[in-house]
C-alpha cells in the first residue's frame, strides 16, 4: 500500500459520498495525498496544507525531504513497516494526549514515503491553496513554497499536532479558510 492508493481512497470516498465544494486537508505525509486528489477530481475546493509535504509530480517524500529515507530503512521491518514516531517528537506533551495517542498510533508502509506522486497537470495548483504552519516544528520551507506560489500561509504556534495540541485554535483558523475569511496568524 501506498501513496497512490490513499489518494484513490479519498478520490473515491468523494465521489461515492457525492461531495462536492470540499475543503480537503492534508497534515504532514497527507499532504502528498492532498496534491494527488485534485488530478483525479473536481471535487475539491480548496485544499489546505496542515504542516502538510507540498509535492510536486514525480516527487517522494524521499526525494523531497533527502536523509529520511535512510532513517526509515533501517527502522522498517521486514515487511516494510515503519513504526510510529513518539507523540513527544510531534510537540504532543501532555500524559493524557500521549497515551491517547499510543493506544491509535500504528506502523505505517515504508513505500507511502518511496512511491512518486503522480500528477502531471498538477491541477493542486489551480485551487485556492492554504499552508497552516505549526511554528514549533520544521516544515516552514513548505509554508514559504506555498507562498510563493500564491498561497496564504497562517501560522499557529504549536508543534506538528495543532489537532491534538490546538484543537480550538486549529478549527478556528479552518472554519476561515473554509468560509474564505482567513484568520490573522498566531
Amino acid at each position: 500500500m501506498g501513496l497512490s492508493v490513499h489518494i484513490q481512497d479519498i478520490t473515491r470516498l468523494l465521489e461515492s459520498e457525492d461531495l462536492d465544494g470540499v475543503v480537503l486537508v492534508g497534515h504532514s505525509y497527507g499532504g502528498m495525498v492532498a496534491t494527488g486528489v485534485p488530478e483525479r477530481t473536481t471535487r475539491v475546493a480548496k485544499l489546505v496544507y496542515l504542516d502538510g509535504i507540498v509535492p510536486e509530480h514525480g516527487e517522494s517524500v524521499f526525494s523531497i525531504m533527502p536523509g529520511m529515507e535512510s532513517s526509515f530503512r533501517s527502522a522498517a521491518d521486514a515487511n516494510g513497516m515503519v513504526p510510529p514516531w513518539e507523540p513527544q517528537d510531534f510537540g504532543v506533551t501532555e500524559r493524557e494526549d500521549v497515551a491517547w495517542m499510543k493506544k491509535l498510533l500504528r506502523p505505517m508502509p515504508i513505500f507511502t514515503h518511496q512511491e512518486k506522486l503522480d500528477a502531471p497537470k498538477m491541477k493542486a495548483k489551480a485551487l485556492p491553496r492554504y499552508f497552516v504552519h505549526c511554528t514549533q516544528f520544521g516544515l516552514g520551507g513548505f509554508a514559504e513554497k506555498v507562498r510563493r506560489e500564491g498561497g496564504t500561509v497562517l501560522d499557529i504556534n504549536a508543534g506538528h499536532d495543532a489537532m491534538i495540541t490546538e484543537p480550538e485554535r486549529l478549527s478556528s483558523i479552518l472554519d476561515g479558510i473554509a468560509t474564505s475569511e482567513a484568520p490573522a496568524s498566531s
